[in-house]
């Protein structure tokens, strides 16, 4: 099987998608299947293609247009890999669009994981860039795909609700399980919670910092780490100045490996107070860590009360006010309790072997027909 997977989130600073497939595409090659992972992007060097290994990469420089990741190599390799699956992830861009018109003219079959750029939220956030690309093309290819992929059932109602009605598997994103040491005491000796993702409207970010502020929890401190992908951070920090908080409030700015792995074993909580996701990558990384984690309905994470490591809560600053208060007037040990129940499910639900496994089943069932894996849902 040769399988290309076509994706704009070449970069850490991605955030979820980055760490999806990627993840997705190294398990899947170590399993035997060709991978070529291809995209666009003007910032990918040496260092990010041996990351990806044993998947191959290949990349194209933007020319005009880059905010739309157009390049005019990129449609012209399609025809010389000749690959037996086309797997898009996200929407919206150049390669999406040159994949499409690819498949369709050669008849080669289509997947599409569109990546929560469907969920209410994100489908509403700069409408008037999507709208039209929706109407022109890209309905017309998730309607043609051979398969939609979503990662919670939450993610396939809402492919549902927009009249879309081609086979979709619902099959998680993975994670990696890190091996534990003991918790680290952060450097003044407060207790650590940690908000680490991208800094964007969609994260309920600004929530958080109202909500802080409203509690200041005595003994303990936040975390503020991530990519300012939009430029929002300068009036995050103005509100902490504003409130008086600049003592309790930190902006690390982005993370990656040491960086990222010591925030993790330092906090005792993990927050993201998000309007949307189609899975959350970082919940399930913080639950890795075995860290519990307060998140949001948006999220698709109820198994957070189900299994007794977090809150699942309301939208807003209230419902955030009320799990802060109650999550950060627990002990270590109770915390430490509810993230190792946490860990637990992610161990049995979310490793990246099973997740590939599932995958894989769908593209073979794809090329060669037979009963539909379970992780099918037919309209």
């Amino acid at each position: 099987m040769k399988l290309l997977q076509v994706t704009p989130y070449l970069d850490r600073l991605c955030g979820g998608p980055f760490v999806s497939v990627s993840g997705l595409s190294k398990e899947l090659a170590t399993r035997g299947v060709d991978v070529l992972v291809s995209g666009v992007s003007d910032s990918f060097s040496a260092a990010d293609a041996d990351f990806w290994q044993p998947a191959t990469v290949r990349i194209f420089k933007g020319q005009f247009l880059r905010s739309y990741r157009y390049a005019a190599e990129f449609g012209h390799q399609l025809p010389i890999i000749q690959p037996d699956i086309v797997h898009t992830h996200g929407m919206w861009l150049y390669p999406h669009a040159s994949s499409y018109r690819y498949s369709f003219r050669n008849h080669v079959p289509l997947i599409v994981s569109p990546r929560g750029m469907l969920e209410p939220w994100a489908f509403s956030y700069k409408a008037w860039k999507k709208r039209p690309i929706w109407w022109l093309y890209e309905r017309a290819a998730l309607q043609s795909a051979r398969v939609l992929h979503a990662t919670a059932s939450q993610e396939a109602a809402g492919l549902r609700s927009l009249g879309l009605t081609p086979p979709i598997a619902v099959i998680p994103n993975g994670v990696d399980l890190p091996g534990l040491g003991g918790r680290e005491t952060s450097r003044d000796g407060r207790r650590m919670a940690l908000f680490l993702s991208r800094i964007h409207p969609v994260k309920g970010v600004n929530n958080l910092i109202q909500a802080w502020c409203t509690l200041r929890p005595a003994g303990w401190r936040l975390v503020v780490a991530g990519p300012d992908e939009v430029g929002i951070e300068r009036e995050l920090r103005d509100m902490v100045a504003q409130a008086g908080a600049g003592d309790d409030i930190e902006f690390a700015g982005p993370v990656f490996d040491t960086a990222k792995s010591r925030l993790l074993q330092q906090a005792e909580l993990f927050v993201l107070p998000t309007f949307s996701e189609n899975f959350g990558v970082a919940i399930a990384e913080a639950l890795a860590a075995g860290l519990p984690v307060i998140t949001t309905t948006g999220a698709p994470w109820g198994e957070l009360e189900s299994h007794g490591c977090g809150w699942w809560v309301d939208i807003g600053v209230e419902p955030l006010v009320a799990a802060l208060r109650t999550a950060t007037g627990l002990s270590q040990e109770r915390l430490a309790c509810m993230g190792e129940q946490g860990r637990r499910l992610v161990s049995d639900r979310y490793a990246w072997s099973c997740v590939a496994e599932r995958m894989q089943s769908v593209y073979e069932w794809v090329l060669h027909g037979g009963g539909a894996p379970d992780c099918i849902e037919m309209v």
